[in-house]
């Protein structure tokens, strides 16, 4: 299958080679605050959990998680739902969620039951926009105070965000990390805003000349840098922090998973989708 093939064409390949296998997708921060405004227009990732569960016929779900939690936190809850079913799973990560994705993924009980990984826009790096955030006191206060009170977790994952954090993490990790991305198949994808950017991306564009200040290319939070995790394939696209995972005029986030999917599965003969490879 090459990205040129129709969508149905594309859909079929990709349904007959997740066969059998659940999709667990881990929301970003505040993804759940931005699900609860969907019955008001506010699409997050819906409109791709839609498409995998209609489109492709997978059994497909958000593995519930308060996003302001520490990532370790999450990650544990995470590997729980990996490991507590003997079905195979495609794991879906956006941004935070791709880092507690990644801290599943290295309990082996739970990489056993993962056949692919899919992060899309996650820090592994960090965020300068996290480090500013933490850095001031008041922010960081305010901040933790918002995400209590909305019930979305202890806000000590606002921490784990910032460089020096997912830096140390990394380091800490690397042989592990390694060891992952060289027998399971992992995507990391990363979005980079410039002055090309148009409709809403461009409302992000203040704060990603900010960050490209101190990081380079990035999508208004993140830079590209930062997501290209070592060892994993990569693929880097134009947009916004959401415009993969956000239905808007301009955006197809359907098309865009459509396209992260076949490039992290690959292409076998005849243009299929290549099956994703047995457990160890």
């Amino acid at each position: 299958m090459t990205d040129a093939a129709p969508p149905a064409a594309q859909d079929a390949a990709l349904a007959a080679a997740l066969a059998g296998h659940r999709v667990l997708l881990a929301y970003g921060l505040l993804g759940e605050l931005m699900q609860r405004f969907a019955p008001f227009g506010l699409d997050y990732m819906g409109a791709q959990l839609g498409w995998l569960r209609d489109g492709l016929g997978l059994e497909a779900a958000v593995v519930p998680l308060p996003t302001a939690e520490a990532v370790a936190a999450n990650a544990a809850r995470l590997a729980q739902a990996l490991a507590g079913d003997p079905r195979p799973a495609l794991l879906i990560g956006h941004s935070k969620g791709g880092l507690e994705g990644l801290a599943a993924l290295l309990v082996p009980q739970a990489a056993a039951r993962c056949r692919a990984f899919l992060a899309i826009q996650s820090p592994f790096l960090g965020s300068p926009v996290a480090d500013a955030l933490v850095a001031s006191r008041a922010l960081h206060r305010a901040a933790g105070l918002a995400v209590k009170a909305l019930r979305l977790g202890s806000g000590a994952g606002l921490r784990d965000l910032t460089t020096p954090a997912r830096q140390g993490w990394m380091d800490a990790h690397a042989a592990q990390v390694a060891a992952l991305t060289a027998r399971l198949p992992v995507l990391a994808v990363g979005t980079f805003l410039d002055e090309a950017a148009t409709g809403r991306d461009r409302r992000h564009l203040p704060l990603a000349r900010w960050v490209a200040k101190r990081a380079g290319p990035n999508d208004g939070l993140v830079p590209v840098a930062s997501a290209l995790l070592p060892g994993a394939r990569h693929l880097v696209l134009p947009g916004a922090h959401r415009t993969l995972v956000a239905a808007a005029p301009g955006r197809d986030p359907v098309g865009q998973l459509r396209l992260m999917l076949a490039r992290l599965l690959g292409a076998g003969p005849g243009g299929a989708v290549s099956p994703p490879p047995p457990p160890p």
